[in-house]
């Protein structure tokens, strides 16, 4: 079950797209790319970027859980784990779960559709929103 607002996961999408459009990313969308040194090497050249700001800031004003379920829609909408086992994944992502959760998803070049995907496969649509 979703318990993060489906409206508040859409706008992080909307986000998200506008900060990768601006961005020439070239990078591999593997986990184990994604350190922490890696991510501070996208995130540190627009630290002042309004769209970061308020991005982070959407990310830091939800729960501890519901950034992790922001987490596991990227993980589920990228394949990495099934609907079915939605609890497994929300599981993880408690044990990995830091205060870093905004830079850890903008590092994702395809966020916006993995977020898109994960939100579908739980029955949303941000047409709806």
């Amino acid at each position: 079950m979703l318990d993060v607002n489906p409206g508040t996961v859409c706008r992080l999408i909307d986000l998200a797209r506008e900060f990768h459009a601006e961005q020439e990313l070239d990078v591999a969308d593997d986990a184990q790319a994604l350190d922490d040194d890696w991510q501070a090497r996208i995130i540190e050249p627009h630290t002042e970027d309004p769209i970061l700001e308020e991005f982070c800031s959407l990310i830091d004003d939800l729960n501890p859980d519901q950034q992790q379920q922001v987490v596991g829609l990227l993980w589920l909408g990228r394949g990495d784990y099934e609907l079915d086992e939605w609890d497994e994944l929300l599981e993880y992502a408690e044990q990995a779960w830091n205060r870093k959760t905004g830079e850890y998803l903008l590092a994702h070049p395809m966020l916006a559709e993995h977020l898109t995907v994960g939100l579908e496969r739980h029955g949303y649509s941000c047409a709806e929103f």
